[in-house]
């Protein structure tokens, strides 16, 4: 199996484990479970908790005493076991709990994966820029087959699909996606994920740790001083307001559309009916946009990619804004989830090759770990706690019905105001040169 395969199934199963029961845990808490608001609404922020200090930590190590494979490896083993023992909980604290130990173990591995295939295809002597985003963009892939096989196929109607019998035997596996067997596949893969890791050629630490070394060296702290560079602070907080509007689509794109149910009109359109299945164009589109991403980057530069992204989460949230389940309004749905590929893509991707292109070799494992760190660390947990208690505060009726139209529009402006400022502050001049091949 050559290189590029390899790490193709590597981010294929990096994502694959994540999607088998992300789209559904408050499907699985709330509906299978049973759990109240109070008991099961913590475990929604184990994903920002375990990215503010695991990926930079994780980073750390790999930049300095374990070879990156062989952690990596083992984050997914432990992963995998902790998913196990979440599928045997049924108090919503012990599931709180372990979740967030799940989380510790995944969230430096999405770092981890990018810093592998950088150094492995480096070393290789390919173009990273030409290389990566088709690879990456089976990650993409994973997570969408992730979805279908906790979702499609425990339902009835694709049983004349694929034959009774057959149908009934691949929902036996997979189970509902309300109930616990989603945790044992994702928890299965990622085990053999961790396997299959340890087989990958290595990628040992860049470097010994010398004599003469100062502590912050000895403690491999190294890519916290990039905050004392401007450019590269400025990077790290854009990238943590991003975050945020991340967190935003996740958290109410789904219960935005299922709210149209609320009105006689359109409680039986496809747009309620089927709004998961809608929201996936979103994962659908990251497809395509990722493998845009070598031509943009080449024609405009990283500053300008990113800045295109932040201009399209402004469209996400301003269609969402005008959207409804017929018409112009409907077309605007669809267009929404359509661009949030390039508005995911253009500046995860891209702010992954920024951080890659313009750090030192010895650091760039914990580079990548800061980054993850601002994003769906400190990005996520802004997003949600300050989003919440806004429509909680100004955004909410008196019968309890949230008022979309203006949610989605203070966002739209956020995303605006966030865009304006990017351009105006963050100084990067583009190098074609550099851009072409990222070396070590």
């Amino acid at each position: 199996m050559n290189l590029k395969l390899r790490l193709t199934l590597l981010s294929f199963l990096q994502f694959f484990v994540w999607g088998a029961w992300l789209t559904t845990l408050g499907t699985y808490g709330f509906a299978y479970k049973q759990w109240s608001g109070a008991e099961f609404g913590a475990v929604f922020s184990t994903l920002g908790l375990a990215s503010i200090f695991m990926p930079a930590l994780m980073g750390i190590i790999a930049d300095k005493w374990i070879n990156a494979e062989k952690l990596y490896g083992s984050l997914h083993i432990l992963y995998g076991i902790s998913l196990f023992l979440l599928a045997k909980t049924n108090d919503p604290t012990d599931f709180f709990w372990i979740l967030l130990v799940g989380m510790c173990f995944y969230m430096p591995t999405l770092s981890l994966s990018n810093s592998i295939s950088y150094k492995l295809l480096n070393d290789s002597k390919y173009d990273v820029v030409k290389v990566f985003p088709p690879i990456r963009v089976w990650g993409t892939i994973g997570f969408i087959v992730a979805m279908w096989c906790t979702n499609i196929f425990s339902d009835e109607q694709t049983f004349s699909e694929f034959g009774e019998k057959v149908g009934r035997q691949i929902a036996g596996i997979f189970g509902n996606s309300v109930n616990a067997n989603q945790f044992y596949l994702a928890g299965a893969v990622a085990i053999f994920l961790g396997i299959y890791s340890f087989f990958l050629p290595k990628c040992p630490p860049p470097r010994l740790i010398s004599k003469d070394a100062t502590l912050v060296q000895k403690l491999g702290l190294d890519a916290f001083k990039l905050f004392a560079e401007k450019k590269m602070a400025l990077f790290f907080v854009f990238s943590m307001f991003l975050g945020a509007a991340l967190q935003l689509t996740n958290m109410y794109g789904d219960a935005f559309l299922k709210d149209f149910g609320n009105f006689a009109q359109y409680k039986d359109s496809a747009v309620v009916q089927y709004s998961t299945m809608i929201i996936s164009i979103s994962q659908i589109s990251e497809t395509l946009f990722i493998l845009a991403i070598p031509f943009f980057l080449r024609r405009y530069g990283i500053k300008n990619v990113m800045l295109i992204s932040m201009f399209a989460w402004v469209l996400r949230f301003g269609f969402f804004s005008f959207g409804a389940p017929e018409g112009l309004g409907l077309i605007l749905i669809i267009f929404s989830n359509i661009i949030y590929g390039m508005a995911f893509d253009f500046f995860n991707i891209s702010g992954s090759l920024f951080v890659e292109t313009t750090t030192d070799n010895k650091i760039r494992s914990s580079a990548q770990g800061v980054f993850m760190m601002m994003t769906n660390g400190f990005g996520a947990i802004l997003g949600s706690s300050v989003s919440g208690w806004m429509i909680s505060q100004y955004f909410t009726d008196a019968s309890g019905n949230k008022m979309w139209h203006e949610i989605w529009l203070y966002f739209a402006l956020y995303a605006l105001v966030i865009t304006v400022l990017f351009a105006i502050f963050f100084k990067h001049k583009h190098d074609p040169k550099k851009i072409v091949t990222v070396t070590h």
